[in-house]
């Protein structure tokens, strides 16, 4: 599957033609060619880099999943890795989508490594661009569009986990079994979600960077304030997702004190009762014995057992009570 769009002095011109057509409209002057390919044939990619001038090593990183986000330069052209992310409908599992992006001069060749999100909001932010950018923003507006989507997509992530995180508050000090481990199992399916979207996000805030410095040429002027808008929002997702690594982490072992204070309070109402317990076991064992005992044989001596008994379990009970053991 490929997309396909022509810009001509910023201006839409044509879309939809065949990537055949691709090398014949980059030799236009003031005209931006953007490729859109899923999941492409390695031959037939090679031969379309080929026609480009695009080097080998950047056609290897782009049809082979896994590559970290990452920003590498070339003599004509540079080649970024990207991931868009989402929440799964269970509301704690990160879905991330692998995106190889292929800058040159004037085309923006995109790959989705997998079926992923289509681009369609991309296209959307590129036809509202802002008109006070430049009158041919050519490339670094495209790239712009693309890099505000995914960084929007860390940022809204981020936010759901941060609701997720507050939840798991509230069930925090529940009494209920299901409660206890529904917290628990919670807590490590969103410390696993966070710790793969650390790594998506974490190394975006070296690409933007790298991006905006002069030598590339990537980024124009009038762009530059879109530019480190991107950037502070990569930062501020960034930092985001570590607050939340370190909630998380106190959440966890909150919760892990909480169920260790409780079996505290279960042993020590144990232990007391086994003490009340204790004191009839010991007297009516004392009065079993067969020797002749001030009472053996005589009902006093079963009033007296009894009363101590009594006596004895009613002060221990006042005294757990008073020390808040029962």
């Amino acid at each position: 599957m490929a997309r396909t769009r022509l810009y001509r002095s910023g201006v839409l011109a044509r879309e939809g033609f065949p990537v055949s057509d691709v090398s014949r409209y980059l030799a236009e002057p003031n005209a931006v060619v953007w490729l859109d390919l899923c999941r492409p044939d390695p031959a037939d990619f090679a031969a379309v880099g080929e026609e480009l001038g695009l080097h080998e090593l950047a056609l290897e990183d782009a049809v082979h999943a896994g590559q970290r986000p990452k920003l590498d330069s070339y003599r004509s052209h540079q080649f970024l890795s990207a991931y868009a992310v989402s929440v799964a409908p269970d509301g704690v599992s990160l879905v991330t989508s692998e995106i190889a992006v292929l800058i040159t001069a004037n085309a923006l060749i995109t790959v989705r490594k997998d079926a992923g999100p289509p681009l369609d909001e991309v296209v959307a932010r590129w036809d509202r661009a802002p008109a006070t950018a430049s009158p041919a923003p050519g490339v670094g507006l495209l790239l712009y569009g693309l890099l505000d989507y995914l960084v929007d997509g860390h940022f809204a992530a981020v936010q759901h986990f941060d609701d997720r995180i507050e939840e798991l508050d509230e069930l925090l000090f529940g009494e209920e079994r299901k409660q206890i481990q529904e917290v628990q199992r919670r807590s490590y399916e969103l410390r696993k979600s966070l710790v793969r979207l650390r790594r998506v996000v974490l190394p975006m805030r070296e690409v933007v960077n790298s991006l905006m410095r002069p030598d590339l040429g990537v980024v124009p002027e009038p762009l530059m304030p879109y530019y480190r808008d991107v950037y502070d929002h990569v930062l501020r997702v960034t930092e985001w997702t570590e607050s939340l690594r370190d909630m998380l982490t106190s959440l966890v072992e909150t919760n892990l004190s909480v169920q260790a204070n409780r079996m505290n309070m279960i042993m020590k109402k144990v232990t007391s009762w086994a003490a009340i317990i204790a004191v009839p076991t010991a007297i009516t064992g004392f009065y079993g014995q067969n020797l002749p005992y001030p009472g053996f044989g005589k009902e006093s001596g079963f009033l007296v057992s009894s009363l101590v008994i009594v006596v004895l379990s009613v002060l221990l009970y006042v005294a757990f009570k008073r020390k808040d053991w029962l």
